[in-house]
């Protein structure tokens, strides 16, 4: 099985936008448009924070290029942001697009790593979006993740599923191999419960429409460079021209399916009060 190397192309393309706002919003909203785990993480917060008045603390577990803290910003009454990642070439860019908003004290960025992480009982959300499938000590970053959510607080994460076509790696750490393929509905169910969290809610994303969507949006453009570098890219604005409308449709309707099944998983849990 030919195997997708994300990290190369994202770097490479980070690197062209890491000084120019302007080039770094325009990859925000590519990544928004292209990645349909992005509609359905979007989707979920919106339901879930309907009073955009209520100020929230926010936890972003593994930021990456931060384009979800852009999102949150803009959309929730933000109290305040960590944004952690291993990656610190991704923090210090995500350093200087949010500088406004660090200065205002909105938004703080800091290297952590996530098997480590012992702040408690501060936040009242988790976004934690495709970093689980990466790390073999998932149970325990998910303790870590419960520690630092106050009472009734919420951990949202996506991951591939145990459908996820991408091959799992067997070592690596924060790499473009994963730790494992993905979950499924009911491994992900028993390791929140083995956390300490609460089940609120589990879809699966990525179903025949979404799947579909992703072959022809990003997986095969994602060979085509992969294998042939700039040539592949001369080729793929002809290639989108013909399927962007087809996709976005397809994405369309996988965020309103409910899938038996898909390549992609989406967990909801909550912090309960134990009472002694």
């Amino acid at each position: 099985m030919s195997q997708i190397a994300y990290d190369p192309v994202k770097d490479k393309l980070a690197k062209i936008i890491r000084v120019n706002s302007f080039l770094r919003s325009l990859f925000y909203r590519t990544l928004d448009i292209f990645f349909l785990r992005s509609w359905h993480v979007r989707s979920r917060i919106r339901t879930l924070y309907a009073d955009k008045n209520r100020p929230l603390r926010i936890l972003d577990a593994g930021n990456g290029f931060g384009q979800y803290d852009r999102f949150l910003l803009r959309n929730l009454a933000v109290n305040h942001i960590l944004a952690v990642d291993v990656k610190e070439d991704y923090l210090a860019d995500c350093e200087h697009y949010f500088e406004k908003e660090i200065r205002e004290g909105k938004i703080s960025f800091k290297q952590a790593d996530l098997r480590f992480f012992s702040e408690e009982t501060i936040y009242d959300f988790i976004l934690c979006v495709d970093v689980l499938e990466h790390i073999h000590e998932d149970v325990s970053v998910m303790r870590n993740m419960r520690a630092a959510l106050k009472d009734g607080g919420y951990f949202l994460m996506h991951s591939p599923s145990h459908l996820a076509e991408e091959d799992a790696g067997e070592d690596e750490f924060f790499v473009d191999e994963h730790a494992r393929a993905g979950y499924s509905s009911s491994e992900l169910r028993s390791k929140f419960k083995q956390s300490g969290l609460k089940p609120v809610d589990i879809k699966y994303t990525y179903g025949f429409y979404g799947h579909t969507a992703w072959v022809m949006l990003i997986k095969w453009p994602m060979l085509l460079i992969n294998k042939y570098g700039a040539l592949a890219v001369l080729v793929l604005p002809f290639w989108y021209l013909i399927t962007f409308l087809p996709s976005m449709l397809l994405n369309w309707a996988d965020l309103r399916a409910s899938n038996v099944s898909g390549t992609g998983i989406m967990g909801l849990a909550q912090k309960v009060k134990v009472n002694r």
